[in-house]
């Protein structure tokens, strides 16, 4: 069987509020978003959620309708290239969007796909739909209100809950509904101040031209973010050095620096791909909005101490402790996962004393 599904963002303002959507028919479809971003992101990572929505059924074909050729280009020709120059372009600058893409070459493996233009906004059913649902989920971020995250692929929730299965697809629908403004409420990393703020060839300008800098310091860049630890901070991995607890510990202090809050390339090796956060006020936010929301608002120092780090098993800890910032005192817990070699935030709750 083939499945044939059309994928679209859109961005108001391109950067802006950003959404992204793929649809197969009104009972199978996906969309999400971000506070900021532009309309190349939000094209990629409609192809990139609809890969991992359907990876419980690899064997069977994909096939993909796009309206953006930037895409279909990165993913079918420039990909292999860039990647042999370690994700930098024919001029030697760094790719943008790197992250998107590395996550969509991962997902390749092993899968049956096919790209198609089509053209956009030209009574295209499938690509009018996932343009519709992309658009929504901009004008929603705009607005300040919950977005419609869809009803998802069949079987891929289920999927999705298994032990060794990726675990994105019911985490990501219920933070699709996350709302994306009020700062006050953003709990990671101490943010509870309230003091918040308010198609081409591959060296064209078909990348975005804002919201990611040529320099490689965009939202979705990895620099060397542990450079000032003075240690290797993953030397716990490979038998020697600080444990993994300290290892923990050490990367959650500096995830309450407001210079690493306010920096998206390190917070973005820091969160998890599939990082959620369930605020204080029952908010619940991803990844990719809180890189945006703690870019814009890393709020004041804040200051721990440990009540316990509890292994959960051989890749996983979780942390507890007990935060200190001028807006008070909040208990906190943070689990961490091994990631590829690298300690990552998957989840994280607050909870203010009184």
């Amino acid at each position: 069987m083939t499945i044939t599904a059309a994928a679209d963002g859109s961005a108001l303002g391109n950067p802006g509020p950003a959404g992204w959507a793929w649809y197969v028919n009104d009972d199978c479809w996906r969309a999400g978003g971000w506070p900021h971003g532009t309309n190349n992101q939000g094209e990629l990572m409609a192809v990139l959620d609809l890969f991992r929505a359907t990876a419980h059924i690899p064997q069977e074909d994909l096939r993909i309708l796009c309206d953006s050729q930037y895409v279909i280009n990165s993913v079918t020709k420039w990909m292999p290239g860039w990647k042999r120059k370690g994700w930098r372009k024919a001029d030697g600058k760094p790719v943008l969007n790197v992250d998107i893409l590395k996550d969509i070459d991962r997902e390749l493996v092993g899968r049956k796909y096919t790209f198609e233009w089509v053209k956009g906004h030209a009574g295209h059913d499938l690509n009018e739909a996932a343009d519709e649902r992309a658009r929504a989920v901009a004008v929603a971020y705009q607005q300040g209100v919950a977005a419609r995250s869809g009803p998802g692929f069949p079987g891929a929730a289920a999927a999705a809950e298994e032990p060794e299965a990726r675990q994105t697809v019911a985490v990501r629908q219920a933070s699709s509904f996350s709302e994306p403004n009020g700062v006050d409420e953003l709990d990671l990393f101490g943010g509870l101040d309230s003091e918040g703020p308010g198609s081409a060839g591959e060296d064209s300008a078909g990348e975005d031209s804002a919201g990611a800098g040529s320099n490689g310091s965009g939202p979705f860049s990895e620099p060397d973010l542990f450079s000032e630890l003075g240690t290797d901070v993953f030397a716990a991995t490979r038998g020697r050095g600080p444990s993994a607890e300290e290892t923990v510990e050490a990367l959650e202090r500096e995830l309450l620096r407001p210079d690493v809050r306010s920096d998206i390339g390190r917070t973005g090796v820091l969160l998890h791909p599939d990082f959620v956060e369930i605020g204080s006020a029952g908010r619940i936010w991803t990844r990719d909005a809180m890189m945006m929301s703690l870019e814009e608002s890393p709020a004041g120092p804040v200051d721990l101490d440990v009540l316990g780090a509890d292994r959960i098993g051989s890749d996983t800890i979780l942390l507890t402790y007990r935060s200190y910032s001028r807006s008070g005192t909040a208990l906190r817990s943070s689990l961490w996962v091994l990631d590829g070699g690298q300690w990552r935030l998957r989840f994280h709750q607050s909870t203010p004393e009184a």
